[in-house]
């Protein structure tokens, strides 16, 4: 679509279109500004607006009101997820390039684009980035820190960086390049096939860092015979780690299923190791 030098698209008006060099600093601006500039009335819409100066600069300098029109229709509530949601701004963009380049783009398109799309990339975005991406990353880097290793915390920053910000510029220029055509990863088929892949990549590393971390044993002492064998013994030959794992389910349905608060569960799982340890078991 566009080049660093020279734009392959030429408009009616004989303007040029958008060069790479353009499209990252759309990208850029956006990346850098949606949180800076949010605010409680608005969220991320300044942060879109801001990131269409250079555009405005470029496409409407001799155009007061068509800079004024673009900025105003961008300055309208918006919030998404701003990594997946930069697919957003990658589709926004090739059709305010078509505006500026004279074609057949409705004004108002690019406005019902965005508040079409931006609640439904919002709840996908959440739950691969949030729900998904940021507890596995903080679950290993936590792993490595458990040691007192620097790495831990170096991990985290650095590899969230790299897939944040990779995700962010390679769903922007999807956008850009695929225009409407982009979303077909998003829906159907192909979106289940996303999720489910990354949830069971998920469940792996978190199940791995729960075996590997948790550690639950009773000291329950029970008769064989003429002696006392350790309970936890007899569980260890059938079961390895039982006791760790049903301290994980349990938590796990306080969490999701009872919706507790983590503060709650906490509080909870303290109160059942002073019970357990009480009557002996632990």
């Amino acid at each position: 679509m566009a080049k660093d030098s020279q734009s392959v698209r030429v408009g009616a008006n004989g303007k040029q279109g958008l060069t790479n060099s353009d499209l990252n600093k759309l990208w850029y601006r956006w990346q850098v500004g949606w949180f800076a500039t949010s605010s409680y009335e608005k969220l991320e819409t300044h942060g879109f607006a801001w990131s269409y100066i250079p555009f405005a600069e470029k496409f409407y300098a001799d155009d007061p009101e068509g800079k004024k029109e673009l900025l105003l229709r961008h300055s309208q509530f918006y919030n998404t997820e701003p990594q997946v949601g930069t697919i957003i701004n990658g589709i926004v963009a090739s059709m305010e390039e078509d505006i500026a380049l004279g074609g057949e783009t409705p004004n108002e398109l690019p406005v019902s684009i965005k508040t079409t799309l931006m609640g439904p990339l919002a709840s996908l975005g959440d739950s691969v980035i949030q729900g998904i991406i940021v507890p596995t990353l903080l679950s290993i880097g936590m792993s490595i820190a458990a040691d007192g290793s620097a790495a831990g915390p170096l991990f985290y920053i650095v590899s969230w960086l790299i897939i944040g910000m990779g995700l962010s510029y390679g769903l922007f220029r999807y956008g850009y390049k695929m225009g409407l055509n982009a979303l077909d990863i998003f829906v159907g088929e192909n979106s289940r096939r996303i999720m489910d892949a990354i949830n069971v990549v998920g469940i792996i590393i978190t199940g791995t860092l729960a075996a590997s971390m948790i550690s639950v044993k009773t000291i329950v002492q029970i008769p064989m015979g003429s002696e006392m064998s350790a309970l936890q013994d007899t569980l260890n030959g059938v079961f390895p780690g039982l006791l760790a794992l049903i301290t994980v389910l349990f938590t796990y349905w306080m969490l999701n299923k009872k919706q507790y608060t983590a503060t709650k569960t906490m509080l909870i799982l303290v109160v059942a190791v002073i019970v357990l340890c009480a009557v002996t078991f632990l």
